[in-house]
């Protein structure tokens, strides 16, 4: 929200530094988060001055240009070339002197140099209103009353404002303070804490009346619950143009366009009291009514922004007596807006209810000015007073009349809300005893009423502007932010307890394996849980869309489900860094999936891994290694293996995703899936090199997570012996089922089963392959014997020649 600091002192006088003020609101809870400069006239005019024109004759080499000879105030006249057809000797100017810099309506800039034209120096240049900012005629230069001195600044001569203008992050609960006057009454009571008694400047509404009653226009509400209060009056004889500089200024700061005089009051309005109103054309009511009602399911409705809508039996409509005008709170109509051809207007106040309102900005994805006020909660009481305010401001800039009573339609009057306040509960929560009486001015500064005080608390009526506030911790709130924060002492011990926890809780368990991928070099990411379901096309589960979560009000088509697969996330972030020159990708990330099962939505936790580029980057050896999916499988044991989950099953993957992959299981059930992605798939995200993927079942693997203590044993004192076995095997047969084989023929001296060689091709027969097997042996007791060592690898000999139809090469 922005909020401008001159706007800010018409409603309470203050000259303090916009820094000091800024720090201020954050102390109050309206956080600042930052400040940026506005001026009205881009540059300020600086270095533009007022000229005048001495000589003016025909440019020696040029049709259309003019040599001016120019005081702007110096000891001696300056030449000026110039191309404007209306200027002439006499005249008061602009005059843009040399290095002045000057802006265009793009925000381009340009510097006035000293230079030649067609042979002629110019020493300057005669500014057009455009060429200054000041307005939009590029016709001629700017003429300028005779009487104006040569060389006065033109920043002195025209209305140049210069204001501060503050980014307030508010949080969705203060809805008193989205206006320039909440603000301000925030702005109040911090001062009056700090011994600074400011009175609250209110416009005035007193000399409010109706001129005549020539045009009356009946209001019927047919929904008091969605509308609980409803106010209108008629202005005629209006002259619709554009607004006058103040006001444009006023809104242009806080970075509203102007559009012309009756919407920009109803604007101004809106930002200075934060009540939203909304101005018909008259002519435009058919019958001389406005009902407010809902409509049927599915009739159209065209909006302001020329777009059709198909309305919902929920949306509450503002009706003429023979089509709706406006979605009520939330948008005008097409057809009913005020137009330069605009002489008499309806101008309507109300309060709608904020949950219908929000339901139906969410329904047509609509978020204006008027919906994110009413969706929070405005002021009931001051729909009433806000109406005579833009009515007598419309009168002022249209030259109008007020040609009709104000209609209010308030049946069900709203009492203010009572809550009594424990003086314990304010010190319980608080931990500081802070004195009655400085409690009592904070709540009076807030426009709290005390009701009553007792020995035990205060009663007291919260006013209705402050919708937030229901409970007694709502008052401590209050008092607290306004007594400051930085006010409470701290105590001298620190009390904490501590729960007793166990090393197997989940956020334990993820530190310990990120701790793992980190030191192994892979980097967290935290990626949105929203995505598109077009992504489900990608792995052909476009058809199962019932298992897919919908998002009931989605921010766009992107991001309208719940992710089914983490994958799609990790592609993004992936594409996201190759895209900028980070091609050398090790990420993890710990998150949910979704779906619906049996017409239930079920989340699901995961852990994923992605690897893609090179494995080690370029150094002086001129040597690089690509990733490769045995890295990936690799990192993924190395994880399995440290949450004690080591003795797993791998099955292929014939999954979708992987143009090759494994499953890893253990008790019959799938722990990890990893492989290689789908060209098809990487094309997607516009990724043109090879991305390797695991996605960890994070609640099966917990299920199995071993809750013993950590064994250890002593380091043997006796060495190993290796044996290697070159075995010709059948092309299908798995190392897998190698290792397997040989734990199960020898359990008591084999440690170790390693790979190191595998070679298909010639000198080898069809259809088979040799493997290059290291076979590691120890005895914990003594020395093994070759006696030993021969009668285990004969028996493992026998099992693979057995079981597995292998031969020694």
């Amino acid at each position: 929200m922005n909020i401008s600091y001159n706007w800010l002192k018409q409603f309470i006088n203050i000259d303090w530094d916009p820094q000091k003020t800024a720090e201020l609101l954050t102390d109050l809870g309206l956080e600042v988060e930052g400040t940026t400069p506005f001026q009205s006239v881009k540059g300020g005019l600086d270095g533009v001055v007022i000229g005048h024109v001495l000589e003016c004759e025909q440019h020696p080499n040029a049709d259309r240009l003019k040599r001016t000879m120019v005081d702007i105030g110096l000891p001696q006249p300056v030449q000026i070339v110039c191309g404007a057809p209306n200027v002439a000797k006499g005249q008061k100017v602009a005059v843009a002197t040399i290095g002045t810099t000057l802006y265009t309506k793009e925000d381009e800039t340009w510097v006035i140099k000293k230079g030649k034209i067609r042979g002629e120096e110019s020493h300057g240049m005669i500014c057009a209103e455009d060429e200054l900012g000041l307005g939009e005629s590029h016709e001629g230069i700017m003429v300028l009353e005779d009487t104006l001195k040569p060389g006065t600044p033109c920043s002195e001569v025209f209305q140049i404002e210069n204001d501060v203008i503050f980014e307030i992050g508010l949080t969705p609960n203060r809805a008193d303070a989205m206006s320039h006057f909440g603000v301000a009454r925030d702005l109040k009571a911090g001062l009056q804490q700090k011994e600074l008694t400011k009175e609250l400047i209110t416009p005035s509404t007193s000399h409010f009346n109706v001129d005549n009653r020539s045009l009356k226009i009946d209001v019927d509400v047919l929904n008091n619950e969605l509308a609980p209060r409803y106010c209108g009056v008629t202005l005629s004889n209006l002259i619709v143009q554009p607004s006058p500089d103040w006001l444009k200024n006023r809104l242009t700061a806080i970075g509203i366009t102007p559009k012309n005089n009756v919407v920009d009051a109803t604007n101004y309005v809106l930002h200075e009291l934060g009540q939203p109103l909304h101005a018909f054309d008259a002519n435009k009511i058919k019958g001389g009514k406005i009902i407010v009602k809902t409509m049927p399911k599915g009739t159209v409705f065209t909006t302001l922004d020329g777009v059709e809508r198909k309305l919902h039996e929920e949306d509450l409509m503002i009706c003429d007596a023979e089509k709706p005008m406006c979605i009520a709170g939330i948008f005008g109509g097409f057809h009913s807006g005020v137009t330069e051809d605009t002489t008499s207007i309806f101008l309507e106040s109300a309060y709608f209810d904020p949950v219908a309102i929000r339901k139906s900005a969410k329904r047509h994805g609509l978020n204006t000015d008027a919906s994110f006020r009413f969706e929070r909660g405005i002021d009931i009481e001051n729909v009433e007073y806000a109406l005579k305010r833009a009515a007598l401001l419309i009168k002022e800039i249209t030259g109008g009349d007020i040609t009709s009573d104000i209609i209010d339609l308030y049946p069900n009057k709203k009492e203010d809300f009572e809550v009594f306040l424990a003086f314990k509960k304010i010190h319980r929560l608080i931990g500081q005893d802070i004195p009655q009486d400085t409690i009592k001015s904070i709540l009076a500064s807030l426009e709290i009423k005390v009701k009553n005080v007792t020995e035990a608390g205060m009663g007291l009526v919260v006013p209705s502007y402050r919708v937030d506030v229901q409970r007694q911790v709502d008052v401590i709130e209050e008092i607290l932010r306004v007594y400051g924060y930085n006010n409470i002492s701290f105590g001298e011990k620190l009390n904490a307890s501590i729960a007793p926890t166990s090393p197997f809780e989940d956020h334990k368990v993820q530190q310990v394996v990120g701790d793992l991928l980190a030191s192994k070099g892979y980097y967290e990411i935290l990626t949105n849980s929203l995505t598109s379901p077009d992504y489900e096309k990608l792995i052909g589960t476009e058809s199962d869309e019932d298992n897919l979560v919908n998002i009931i009000n989605p921010l766009s088509g992107d991001l309208s489900i719940l992710r089914k697969t983490s994958l799609f996330s990790a592609l993004q972030a992936a594409s996201h860094n190759i895209n900028r020159k980070r091609q050398n990708l090790k990420l993890f990330e710990f998150g949910k999936t979704y779906e619906r099962t049996n017409g239930k939505r079920t989340e699901h936790n995961y852990l994923s891994l992605l690897l893609s580029g090179d494995a080690t980057g370029a150094s002086w050896t001129g040597i690089t290694q690509r990733t490769n999916f045995f890295q990936l499988k690799s990192n993924v044991q190395t994880v399995l293996s440290r949450l004690g989950i080591p003795h797993i099953n791998s099955l292929p993957n014939t999954s979708q995703l992987f143009s090759e992959g494994l499953s890893l299981t253990y008790r019959q059930k799938e722990l990890v899936q990893l492989g290689v992605i789908k060209k098809t798939i990487l094309k997607h995200f516009d990724i043109k090199q090879e991305v390797l993927y695991a996605h960890f079942n994070w609640d099966a693997i917990l299920e199995f997570l071993p809750k013993n203590n950590i064994a250890f044993q002593e380091i043997p004192k006796y060495p190993e012996v290796k044996r290697d076995f070159a075995l010709l095997l059948n092309e299908k047969v798995s190392f897998q089922q190698v290792h397997e084989l040989a734990f199960k023929t020898e359990r008591k001296f084999l440690i170790n089963v390693d790979l190191f060689d595998v070679y298909q091709g010639e000198n080898l027969p069809e259809g088979k392959k040799s493997y290059a097997v290291s076979f590691t042996l120890q005895d914990t007791k003594s020395t093994l014997t070759d006696k030993q060592i021969d009668k285990v690898m004969n028996k493992l000999q026998s099992n693979y020649e057995r079981e597995l139809n292998a031969e020694l090469r």
